[in-house]
């Protein structure tokens, strides 16, 4: 059984009265909350932030599983683009927003919060860490050692078959480089090209679009980069009045600048 293998990931769930899980719509939160859900339905609560940082197919993704698995769910805004410090996008960018975020779900649950961070975080620059721990939040893949394989894995034995090939999924706001501001309108356009890449060219992996200083750069796996994709990508970009600087390999947190004098 699922829950036998994974006794320990259990264990730190069951020792909570009540639990509530921040679902982001990504393999690691879906996959927590899918187990917990699984283990202590009757304990544990879901929370899903809508913005205009949040893919929208990731919305969908949470309130699909939701239904199929009787989630309690509550879905909500975080009113981080109400803050200045998360528009100005500040290379700790994702501090704010992670603050805005657990402010709001502790407004609306006394149980303590857990997230789907796992082993492979701890090793990577992650400003919204700090904010989980002002915040008291629970790392329950962290408790039990559990690191991005091991949770694709787990996602497999629940069924979660779908969820487990989903590449890593930061949010929109993640494609804008460092110091210039958060934009509504800039994080639909990379939506909207991401998602041409993914769904109406089949590109699969790792697929960016960013926004830099200099213009749009679409990230992505070397073996799908052709002249053929440049060319429709251009053509979108000056539909839309931007400037387009062309293809790379996919550079994971490409768009984080740190200062460094």
């Amino acid at each position: 059984m699922v829950l036998t293998s994974h006794q320990p990931l259990a264990d730190i769930i069951l020792a909570q009265p009540r639990i509530a899980i921040a679902v982001s719509g990504g393999v690691d939160s879906m996959t927590l909350a899918t187990f917990a859900n699984m283990v202590a339905p009757d304990r544990t609560e879901m929370l899903h932030a809508v913005s205009p940082a949040v893919q929208p197919t990731a919305t969908v993704r949470v309130r699909d599983a939701a239904r199929v698995q009787n989630w309690q769910l509550t879905v909500t805004g975080t009113g981080e683009f109400d803050d200045p410090r998360y528009r100005d996008n500040p290379v700790n960018r994702c501090y704010f927003c992670k603050t805005n975020l657990y402010d709001r779900i502790r407004s609306l649950t006394a149980a303590p919060i857990a997230s789907g961070a796992n082993l492979d975080d701890l090793g990577e620059y992650r400003p919204g860490l700090l904010a989980a721990s002002e915040h008291d939040v629970l790392h329950p893949f962290v408790y039990a050692g559990m690191a991005k394989s091991d949770i694709r894995a787990l996602a497999r034995e629940l069924g979660l078959d779908d969820v487990a090939e989903l590449p890593a999924q930061p949010c929109l706001a993640s494609r804008i480089e460092t110091g210039i501001a958060i934009d509504p309108n800039d994080l639909a356009f990379v939506d909207s090209i991401e998602g041409y890449l993914s769904n109406e060219l089949g590109l699969r992996g790792d697929v960016r679009c960013r926004i830099t200083k200099s213009g749009v750069i679409i990230e992505l796996p070397e073996s799908q980069m052709t002249t053929d994709i440049e060319t429709r990508i251009e053509e979108r970009c000056k539909i839309s009045d931007r400037a387009f600087m062309g293809l790379r390999p996919y550079q994971r947190g490409a768009m984080f600048i740190q200062d460094q004098s």
